[in-house]
């Protein structure tokens, strides 16, 4: 039962930065209804900035400096690549961003070729002792920071200025407009407040127990897509409840992994997918997720 719970506990703070980074997806697809595929390399731009300047300016400084780097690139790539592109399809617009994703982690896995970067958190490798129960304090602090800016998110979403834009553009684009809402300026604050979110999901997956950044840390990213599918692309609530379902799942399926050695090696890294899959096949709007109607 110890090993359950601290497997339990691990997993929901775990999931608490997923859906930090399904919140990002959400944010962009809700602004602009394209399904952004750059959101790994934001991460990843986020967290290289972050580990470079720490050792020059502290971690606090640098954190703020990633977040704000993160932000940037978000904010450029709307601005200078998908405003401009002149075409109509949503979907043509996602095939775009697969190829800035490509474009932009590869030159972020160029400049940290082989190193592992560590980012200077003041956490180090200490640990909380509950009972039974081992949790590293990262995980912990994960789990306040992402519930506290998801919280503040769906707030600013419900009661400022900016989330009435959001949803007045995310509801119906061309009568928001003509009501007086820039589609334009709400897109690129999409894009910014997705990159911030992801950069702070960058700095608590490369900390202990994680070795640190490396080539590899963009495709934390990708495990966060799941979650944002399952939990509904169009739904902030679905961000939430897809990714501590993904990161409850993949913790569990790694723990246990020796007692379901008949499914195979790896099956904690292929479980999100596996739990996406399900749940878009009982429903395939996704949890939370706006069922597009249909004339018959």
């Amino acid at each position: 039962m110890a090993v359950f719970l601290e497997l339990l506990v691990n997993g929901i703070s775990v999931g608490a930065v997923y859906a930090l980074i399904a919140l990002g997806f959400v944010v962009i697809f809700k602004a602009t209804e394209v399904v952004n595929f750059t959101h790994a390399s934001l991460l990843l731009a986020g967290g290289y900035v972050v580990a470079r300047l720490h050792p020059l300016v502290g971690f606090w400084a640098a954190l703020a400096a990633g977040i704000a780097a993160a932000a940037l690139v978000g904010a450029l790539v709307e601005f200078l690549i998908l405003r401009r592109a002149h075409v109509g399809s949503r979907g043509v617009l996602a095939i775009v961003t697969i190829g800035v994703d490509i474009l932009l982690t590869t030159e972020l896995t160029r400049r940290i070729g082989t190193e592992v970067l560590a980012l200077g958190d003041p956490w180090g490798d200490r640990v909380l002792r509950l009972g039974p129960i081992t949790v590293a304090e990262t995980r912990v602090v994960a789990l306040v920071v992402a519930a506290a800016l998801i919280v503040a998110f769906l707030l600013a979403f419900k009661f400022t200025g900016w989330g009435v834009a959001m949803r007045a553009a995310a509801e119906d684009a061309e009568t928001a407009a003509l009501m007086g809402v820039r589609l334009g300026r709400v897109s690129l604050s999409a894009w910014a407040v997705a990159g911030a979110l992801a950069a702070v999901a960058a700095m608590f997956l490369c900390v202990f127990p994680t070795p640190g950044l490396d080539r590899g840390t963009a495709a934390a990213a990708m495990k966060a897509f799941p979650a944002a599918i399952l939990g509904g692309l169009d739904s902030t609530t679905g961000a939430l409840a897809g990714g501590l379902i993904v990161g409850v799942t993949e913790t569990l399926m790694s723990g246990y992994q020796s007692e379901l050695a008949f499914l195979g090696r790896g099956i904690g890294d292929a479980a999100p997918f596996l739990v996406m899959i399900v749940i878009l096949l009982l429903r395939p709007s996704g949890l939370f997720g706006t069922k597009e109607p249909a004339r018959v």
